[in-house]
């Protein structure tokens, strides 16, 4: 996953796989989560956008399922990991 640095007051960095549709997020809190199903187009309007916590608001918070992983590193999903099966929606998945 490449991690971009991003300006805003927000967020901290951005970080995208493409193959899987992972969008990683680290806020200034120093939380961090991760977004499945995210297409490019919405990982390169963020990076676009002249407000990225706007953009956030907008167009990903409420729109994927998304896992809290801790600051410290520990947790989250590895890529890759991922499938639709119904016993996966067992997993602390939170979001739609």
């Amino acid at each position: 996953m490449r991690v971009t640095a991003v300006e805003s007051t927000t967020l901290a960095t951005v970080a995208y796989d493409k193959a899987c549709g992972l969008l990683q997020l680290e806020f200034r809190s120093r939380a961090i989560y991760q977004y499945f199903g995210v297409p490019a187009a919405v990982h390169e309007g963020l990076l676009g956008a002249p407000s990225k916590g706007s953009y956030f608001n907008r167009f990903i918070r409420g729109h994927f399922p998304y896992y809290w992983r801790a600051s410290d590193g520990q947790g989250g999903v590895p890529p890759g990991s991922l499938s639709q099966s119904a016993e996966d929606r067992r997993l602390p998945w939170h979001g739609r």
